[in-house]
């Protein structure tokens, strides 16, 4: 057998790979502009602001863009293998001396897959650092499954406010300091938090939620993932399409209807 690559041996000792490179720092700019040029000219547009924390690669081509860069899913099919599923694509916006944080949790107590193979791809699309509220991973807590609990804190950005029910010491995290272009991969098991912005400038990150082809839904059900990379045999979970453009009405309604099912488990008591 050959030796596991150097991310995968990485990635299953630490539970995390950081930092790798996306793109250059021009490309991550200009995908900053095209995200605040949809947000100021949708700005009345009611589901803006969840389009972004949802399947926000339904809209808004250049997140389906992001999502399919060779050197994301290089990394992550080395993990996974090469048949790749998006599973969802939320925007983390920590605007400028921002309050909002992100209390320990693990990712996958509430998605109701069948198994943990699943990887997530953390696009820095501004600095991430310790100022304005850098991801921090708990090395090796990815091996153990802990309880949630679900406090709903106005000014925590996951949604339902869930952190381990388990003591974190903060000072065993490590920081995510990440470039603009750069990214870090995380399993969905690992302990992670970060804490709030006291920069002046807004903290961007796109978090890919990626799956291999053959993974089941088993809670829930009915949820839908986008195939990025290889091909899919399972067809275990519906199909997305490609947006056409920007929040165009079709792909609304195409993102009203997916969206609605991964919050039936998302959102389903635990």
């Amino acid at each position: 057998m050959p030796d596991p690559s150097p991310i995968k041996s990485r990635f299953d000792r630490d539970g995390f790979v950081t930092p790798l490179t996306a793109m250059p720092p021009r490309q991550a700019r200009g995908y900053r502009a095209s995200l605040e040029a949809a947000e100021a000219r949708f700005q009345a547009e009611p589901e803006l602001r969840k389009c972004l924390r949802r399947y926000a690669n339904l809209v808004l081509p250049f997140v389906d863009e992001i999502s399919r860069l060779p050197a994301i899913t290089n990394a992550v099919s080395q993990i996974l293998g090469p048949d790749l599923l998006v599973l969802d694509t939320p925007f983390f916006i920590k605007e400028p001396q921002s309050p909002h944080f992100v209390s320990w949790h693990q990712d996958l107590h509430y998605w109701g897959l069948e198994g943990d193979e699943e990887v997530t791809a953390w696009v820095a699309l501004t600095p991430a650092n310790i100022e304005n509220g850098c991801m921090r991973f708990v090395a090796g807590s990815h091996t153990r499954i802990v309880e949630h609990v679900d406090t709903h804190a106005a000014e925590n950005l996951l949604t339902r406010g869930q952190e381990v029910t388990v003591e974190v010491d903060d000072s065993n995290g490590t920081d995510v300091v990440l470039a603009p272009g750069e990214f870090s991969l995380h399993h969905g098991r690992v302990f992670h938090a970060s804490h709030a912005n006291s920069s002046d400038d807004r903290r961007i990150g796109l978090a890919i939620r990626y799956i291999p082809a053959s993974m089941r839904q088993i809670e829930g059900g009915n949820m839908a993932a986008m195939l990025v990379r290889g091909e899919d045999r399972f067809h275990h979970f519906r199909e997305c399409h490609r947006p056409s453009g920007v929040f165009q009405p079709d792909d609304l309604e195409h993102w009203r209807d997916m969206q609605g099912a991964r919050d039936k488990v998302m959102y389903r008591p635990t």
